[in-house]
C-alpha cells in the first residue's frame, strides 16, 4: 500500500510539473479576433513589406514578360504545383490567386528563395502556417527562378 501511495504521488507531482503554471503568455505573432495578424514588435529590423532576403528593389514592367512567365510556369510545375493551386483553393499550402496583389515582388521572391527566416519573422506567414500546418520547404530556387515564378504568378493574376 505504501509503494502504491508513493507511485501515485510521484505521478501526480510529475503531472503538475509538466503542465506548467497554467498561464499563457501572449504571443507577439498571434492573430486578433478579427483574424488580422498582430505586428511583431519584437523585431523592429524586419521589413514586412519586402520580407527578408536579398531582393530589395525588383523592377516590374506594366506589361507581362511572356518569356519569363513561360519559364516560371515550368518552375511552378516542378517545384510548386504539388503544394499550391493556381486558384484560391488551399492544397497543402495556400492557393496562388491574387498573391501579386497582396504582396510586393520583393516579398514574394524573398519568401520563395528564403522561406525559413520569413516563416520565423513574418506575421502574415505565421498566420498562414496556422491555417496550413506545414512549413514551406526551401526549394532552392535561383534568383532567376524566383523572378520567373513571380512573372508567372502575375500572368495567373490576369496581367497581360
Amino acid at each position: 500500500m505504501k509503494k502504491m501511495f508513493i507511485i501515485v504521488a510521484v505521478l501526480f507531482i510529475s503531472f503538475l510539473i509538466s503542465c506548467g503554471g497554467g498561464e499563457k503568455k501572449a504571443d507577439s505573432n498571434s492573430t486578433v479576433s478579427s483574424g488580422e495578424p498582430v505586428t511583431n514588435t519584437d523585431n523592429p529590423s524586419y521589413d514586412p513589406i519586402r520580407g527578408e532576403g536579398k531582393f530589395t528593389d525588383v523592377a516590374i514592367a506594366a506589361t507581362l514578360d511572356q518569356a519569363m512567365a513561360i519559364e516560371g510556369e515550368k518552375v511552378y510545375t516542378v517545384k510548386c504545383s504539388s503544394c499550391h493551386k493556381l486558384t484560391d483553393e488551399k492544397l497543402v499550402g495556400p492557393g496562388f490567386t491574387g498573391v501579386t496583389g497582396r504582396h510586393t515582388p520583393e516579398w514574394v521572391m524573398n519568401f520563395a528563395t528564403n522561406p525559413d527566416p520569413m516563416i520565423n519573422k513574418d506575421p502574415k506567414v505565421q498566420a498562414l502556417l496556422e491555417l496550413c500546418l506545414v512549413r514551406m520547404p526551401n526549394q532552392n530556387l535561383t534568383d532567376d527562378d524566383a523572378r520567373h515564378v513571380y512573372e508567372f504568378l502575375r500572368k495567373n493574376d490576369g496581367v497581360k
